[in-house]
């Protein structure tokens, strides 16, 4: 039982520190930028101008959208910009196209943080914007290609606040700063309870006869084995627990930063259950196509994983 009470302790510890201190000041200047430059009109100018270069290949002014918010803001981000998309008559084809683009991109609640850490921000953003769009592409014209492209009224208006004066931009810091604080403390639980399962398999020695075991197919892939540990969270708990166990791993030397930035490609995106559960509640429609979106969204992971492979 003493064991067990540490475990949870040193567990919790590791999930507050890097939620508050890492994850929490790194969102609040992140998101009072973005909503600041939303309020100015400044995203409204960056859509209206990407949206017809990025047309072809399945995304419109609001998949543009979803494609800075889930770069700049978080994963979460998106789910709203889905909705309305679903509601203001997008077709099927581009909502699976959208859909599977925000599924292959870096979320900004995982890649930014972990800047701190050593993660190259520039690669991993650049390869990031690549898979979305190779996501999409792959989406509209192949897995998706049967759905339907019949749209209603498009209405891709973005409804949000205006600056009009210093008062209007201290409310918008304001309403920014407990965004982030909701998205740092709503991530906690799951990283305590990801932090618990980690370090009570390791000390069963579940986690060293798993790596031992899968050591000769790492090997074969070039891979390191001490990445087996990260890559099972992120599949079964989602990108912020992986975030907290590879912070941990880097401070006890069990990984390194080179390592770190190689595997970010298959590392660091929403395809995971936490990830689609949560993406796929934007609405009916939206669910409806999750299973093109999870194949488009695979080939840009793919690539990703290529590019930071080679170029990190």
């Amino acid at each position: 039982m003493d064991i067990l009470i540490d475990v949870i302790l040193r567990a919790g510890r590791s999930a507050v520190e890097l939620s508050l201190f890492v994850l929490l000041p790194v969102m609040i200047v992140m998101l009072s930028l973005m909503r600041l430059l939303e309020a100015r009109g400044v995203l409204d100018w960056i859509v209206h101008r990407l949206a017809p270069l990025l047309k072809p290949i399945g995304l419109t002014g609001l998949g543009v959208f979803a494609a800075l918010q889930i770069s700049f803001v978080s994963f979460a981000a998106p789910v709203a910009t889905l909705t309305m998309m679903e509601q203001r008559g997008a077709s099927d084809r581009h909502i699976a196209a959208t859909l599977a683009m925000v599924m292959a991109m870096a979320q900004a609640n995982v890649m930014i943080p972990m800047t701190a850490m050593g993660l190259d921000f520039g690669t991993t953003l650049g390869l990031s914007l690549l898979g979305g769009l190779l996501a999409a592409a792959a989406t509209y014209y192949l897995f998706g290609r049967n759905l339907s492209a019949e749209e209603g009224v498009l209405d891709e208006t973005l409804h949000h606040a205006v600056v009009n004066s210093g008062k209007g931009v201290l409310d918008v810091i304001n309403r920014a700063g407990a965004e982030a604080f909701k998205i740092a403390v709503g991530s906690i639980p799951m990283l305590v309870l990801a932090l618990v399962i980690v370090m009570a398999l390791r000390s069963t020695g579940a986690i060293d006869a798993l790596t031992r075991g899968l050591a000769p197919f790492m090997a074969m892939l070039h891979w390191d084995p001490a990445m087996i540990l990260p890559t099972l969270t992120k599949y079964i708990a989602g990108g912020t627990a992986m975030m907290g166990v590879m912070d941990e791993m880097l401070r006890n030397g069990a990984v390194t930063v080179a390592t770190l930035n190689h595997g970010a490609g298959f590392l660091i995106h929403p395809l995971d259950l936490a990830g689609v559960a949560v993406l796929v509640s934007a609405g009916r429609r939206v669910a409806g196509v999750w299973r093109p979106a999870v194949l488009g969204a695979a080939v840009g992971i793919a690539v990703r994983t290529v590019g930071h492979a080679l170029f990190t």
